[in-house]
């Protein structure tokens, strides 16, 4: 079977088929589009995921997606020029802090790539995964779908088999990165699908902050931002990746996110979620070395309609591993956050220490949660607990602070976010957290 022929009936529209065969086309590396048509006949076998699958029982994608109504962005890349890029766009990056390199995509085009020389100098490689795959074949090819195979799922082979644009980040052995590498990225077009892919290998002993921000403005019609992440760090390595989605209404953003950690390194993510109409992210934290320990945190906010979906999975394969998870959400109007986590222990992975924990406040009657810790244990020398709450504002909390000479509105701000402020405490990078809890503001400040 080969990219041309007619996709399965719950696939893509013809136009984004084709465009795909297009783009195969565009010179690349015969390895790279064997990857990709293999990918496409795995997306083409593998059934479209319904509530029957428990992984996706509360998200019926037959309701919240329609993917033969979207395309493929046809427009052009916009300039390197500041003074073209969209207002929000420019207020979104002036607020962020200081970085060691930064990317701005605008509508699926890398438009502006900045890494420092001195880092460039020591060996760190960041540009697109198009130039990189033809510069660093032996690099990309090594590590490209080595965490998020095709074979993952039906998103997971789609995302292999069309990514439009990639961002590759290497960091050589024992070069450390004091400042983050930030990614901006502004979607404009309604009724499209963008497809985006990030490689981060951290190299033995090396250290990088990673924080990748989405932000648009609502849409007319549904809009898909669908992206993979694989985050492998060797021996020793310390990475932390952040991921921010600002997306407008009409949004829906999916993400399959894989982490690889090696011996006595450490990977440490962080997914905010606070706009969109839909989002759905897939995490899955792998400890393939011992000593190598992982901290996944999560933050979301949801109002109106909003539906919030995250599956976890904390993999422990070596002994004397270590991965703690903590997901915390609060909801208004009647939005859903769905939260479904499992912590495997595998046969051998003696001295696992591993924690699990969502806790969800609910800000109005018609909010819900839906939380589903789990463990699956293999091994017998082992500390592992999972724990899950849904509970409504403190009484007592608003109440001592409403004695104290706050209203009503400036006590709940208070109440939630201290409730939330926990998980940006573990991972106080710069320009985060105030993004975070002035959106969290905004959305406080329509609460009746």
């Amino acid at each position: 079977m080969t990219l041309t022929e007619t996709p399965a009936m719950d696939g893509v529209t013809e136009a984004i088929n084709a465009t795909a065969v297009d783009r195969i086309a565009l010179g690349e590396p015969d390895w790279l589009r064997d990857f990709r048509t293999g990918a496409w006949e795995v997306y083409e076998s593998t059934p479209m995921p319904t509530t029957r699958l428990e992984e996706w029982r509360y998200t019926d994608l037959k309701k919240k997606l329609d993917l033969g109504a979207l395309r493929l962005s046809d427009s052009e890349p916009a300039p390197d020029d500041r003074s073209a890029w969209p207002e929000r766009l420019l207020t979104t990056m002036d607020e962020d802090r200081a970085a060691s390199g930064h990317i701005v995509i605008i509508d699926g085009h890398i438009v502006h790539t900045a890494v420092d020389p001195e880092l460039a100098a020591q060996g760190v490689i960041l540009r697109s995964l198009h130039g990189a795959a033809d510069d660093h074949p032996e690099l990309v090819r090594e590590h490209l779908g080595s965490a998020v195979p095709a074979e993952d799922g039906k998103f997971a082979a789609l995302n292999a088999a069309l990514w439009g644009e990639g961002i590759f980040l290497y960091v050589p052995p024992r070069v450390l990165l004091d400042l983050p590498i930030r990614v901006t990225r502004w979607v404009n077009e309604s009724s499209t699908a963008y497809f985006t892919r990030v490689l981060l290998v951290a190299d033995r002993e090396s250290q990088v902050s990673y924080v990748d921000e989405i932000v648009s403005d609502d849409f007319d019609a549904q809009t898909l931002n669908s992206t993979a992440i694989e985050v492998v760090a060797r021996d020793g390595a310390q990475v932390q990746y952040v991921a921010v989605q600002r997306m407008g209404r009409g949004g829906f953003y999916q993400s399959v996110q894989r982490t690889l950690a090696g011996r006595d390194s450490t990977i440490d993510t962080l997914n905010v979620a606070l706009g969109g109409s839909v989002t759905r992210v897939d995490l899955n934290a792998r400890l393939d070395g011992p000593g190598a320990n992982s901290d996944m945190l999560g933050l979301y906010f949801g109002d109106g309609d909003q539906h919030f979906d995250f599956n976890t999975s904390q993999d422990h394969v070596e002994p004397n591993t270590s991965s703690d998870l903590l997901y915390k959400g609060a909801l208004d109007g009647h939005s859903h956050s769905v939260f479904r986590g499992i912590i495997r222990v595998h046969p051998g992975a003696q001295r696992t220490d591993a924690y699990q924990t969502n806790r969800n406040l609910l800000l109005s009657p018609g909010a819900r949660a839906d939380s589903l810790p789990n463990l699956e244990i293999e091994a017998d020398d082992v500390k592992c607990s999972h724990g899950a709450t849904v509970g409504e504002l403190d009484a007592e909390a608003k109440f001592y602070l409403m004695s104290r000479g706050l209203d009503r509105i400036q006590a709940e701000r208070l109440v939630v976010l201290g409730f939330l402020g926990e998980v940006l405490s573990r991972l106080p990078l710069g320009g985060v957290i105030e993004k975070v809890t002035r959106v969290i503001e905004e959305k406080l400040a329509q609460h009746v």
